[in-house]
């Protein structure tokens, strides 16, 4: 591991120990290559899977994996019309597994995410019977009102950006707490602790990833 990795790590250990006592499921891996293997195992014949919209998940690899993969794969982007939207989302809500990652998260176990329909917060707080967070270094705030500004100037912006978003935010690069049809900071949601033990697997990886 390279210096900033092994300081990835330190702060990591204290994490995961943090992220268990709120009934998370927690570990650390090095670099990218290392979190898809570490997630290749979930990808397997019988198992139904499913994604909110994620950088990091792109840039992991996990796209072109899962399609390559076993697994029966829940995929809302080739949906075309509101019906199969409809049924794809039924189907995701009683999944095996589904990947996202996390706007933000603190050094004492908080999740923080701003979503915009919803679907990935949704996943997140119930539904698929395994939520698995894929999360680099980057997205680590020492507390949660670091955690929420991080989302809105550090997050938001460049994701209205790439969804061709026409806010405020895509225009400035800053937040102006904005109500505009285009917004995607619709519903806010800390998540705090896993009602159910184990169900909530987070991955922290020691790179930048993701916005």
């Amino acid at each position: 591991m390279t210096p900033k990795q092994q300081y990835y790590k330190k702060i990591a250990d204290t994490m995961i120990s943090n992220l268990k006592k709120r009934g998370f499921e927690a570990d650390y891996v090095p670099d990218r290559q290392a979190a898809l293997r570490a997630i290749t195992p979930y990808l397997t014949k019988g198992n139904t899977v499913s994604c909110g919209g994620s950088i990091t998940l792109d840039e992991i690899g996990f796209n072109t994996a899962v399609k390559e993969a076993d697994c029966i794969f829940l995929d809302r982007t080739i949906a075309k019309t509101q019906e199969e939207k409809d049924a794809v989302y039924s189907k995701v809500a009683v999944c095996d597994y589904y990947f996202m990652s996390t706007n933000a998260i603190t050094t004492d176990g908080l999740l923080v995410n701003i979503d915009g329909t919803g679907n990935r917060v949704a996943s997140l707080i119930h539904g698929p019977k395994n939520v698995i967070i894929i999360a680099g270094m980057n997205k680590v705030c020492p507390d949660l009102d670091s955690a929420y500004k991080r989302v809105k100037l550090s997050a938001a912006p460049p994701n209205t950006v790439r969804l061709n978003r026409k806010t405020p935010c895509a225009v400035t690069g800053q937040c102006a707490d904005c109500l505009s049809p285009d917004c995607i900071c619709t519903h806010t949601v800390i998540t705090r602790r896993s009602n159910i033990p184990g169900r909530i697997k987070i991955l922290l990886v020691g790179e930048e990833l993701g916005y």
